[in-house]
């Protein structure tokens, strides 16, 4: 089979993928038009965010048998386009679960504890303690939405935190020993911290808006790794303004590019994010270890070995 990888990943996939007979070719830097001008010459295509596999790129590739991609969300490529043509579909939310789960519980920490703000503090010759008193974890009612690997490894740190942990989730019957599911309308009432873990669909565009924030009976810590446009941005700034969200911790937001290398857009609301004490932002990271890139390609490759050897 031959296999055409558009992005940069573990040397892994290639080591390993060469060593089972496949063939493959790199192309790292050519344009969305060139590759469609390519693509019916491959078997399969391996991903991360570069290139968008739409409708008009999959009707291009005539021989597809598989698209893999390197990561958790599939939403650059046209699911339902590429079911219809019997494109199977491969990702690897296994593979870094762990990394975003730690990121959850350090930004959370860092965000309460003012960890952060304190030691620039200190650094700048200012010595604070009062101003800088924390607020723990402990005995919090945490909320997460989306219960699949993200959520459930996130779970299993924040129970060893002395959380209650509850969550919602469009499946049924999930609940294990870290975390108890319950009705959005539940968590809602509940949640102190409310955490995303869900990919980005038609009915998660904007799940976190004015209505939802509203709803929430609590004044509440917010932590994003799902996606950017899971929030409406200027409803969150509102609602950090006014102390309803008593914190955000965002490692995604509305206006990355969709490849998620840069923003492709700046406003009054993200410089708000930027500059607010009360806001820790990072470069979409979240699943971005050492560990997680060798991990993420792993369980790409035993995958497609499964699947095609």
């Amino acid at each position: 089979m031959r296999i055409l990888l558009l992005d940069k990943n573990h040397p892994l996939i290639t080591e390993q993928l060469l060593a089972k007979n496949f063939i493959l070719e790199e192309d790292f830097t050519s344009s969305y038009d060139e590759v469609c001008s390519k693509i019916q010459n491959y078997d399969g295509v391996i991903i991360r965010s570069r290139i968008p596999l739409d409708k008009n790129f999959l009707e291009k590739a005539s021989n597809l048998k598989f698209i893999a991609r390197v990561g958790a969300g599939m939403e650059n490529i046209d699911i339902p386009v590429a079911e219809k043509l019997g494109i199977q579909l491969i990702n690897s939310p296994e593979g870094n679960r762990d990394s975003v789960a730690e990121h959850v519980v350090g930004m959370l920490l860092i965000l309460m504890n003012r960890l952060f703000i304190a030691s620039n503090e200190v650094k700048n010759g200012i010595w604070l303690r009062e101003e800088n008193r924390g607020d723990e974890l402990l005995g919090k009612t945490v909320g997460l939405i989306g219960y699949g690997n993200m959520g459930k490894a996130t779970a299993k740190r924040l129970s060893g935190f002395g959380c209650t942990v509850i969550f919602h989730d469009i499946l049924s019957n999930l609940s294990d020993e870290f975390a108890t599911q319950v009705s959005l309308e539940e968590l809602k009432e509940k949640a102190e911290v409310l955490s995303l873990h869900i990919p980005m669909t038609e009915e998660t565009h904007y799940l976190i808006d004015s209505t939802f924030i509203s709803e929430m009976r609590n004044d509440f810590y917010f932590v994003n790794t799902a996606r950017g446009k899971n929030v409406e941005t200027a409803y969150l700034v509102e609602a950090l303004k006014s102390g309803k969200v008593k914190g955000a911790c965002l490692d995604v937001l509305e206006y990355e590019k969709a490849s998620f290398e840069n923003l492709e857009s700046e406003n009054e609301d993200l410089q708000y994010l930027l500059a607010s004490e009360k806001v820790i932002v990072t470069p979409h990271i979240a699943g971005w270890t050492h560990q997680s890139k060798e991990k993420l390609a792993q369980v790409i490759v035993d995958k497609i070995i499964a699947s095609f050897c």
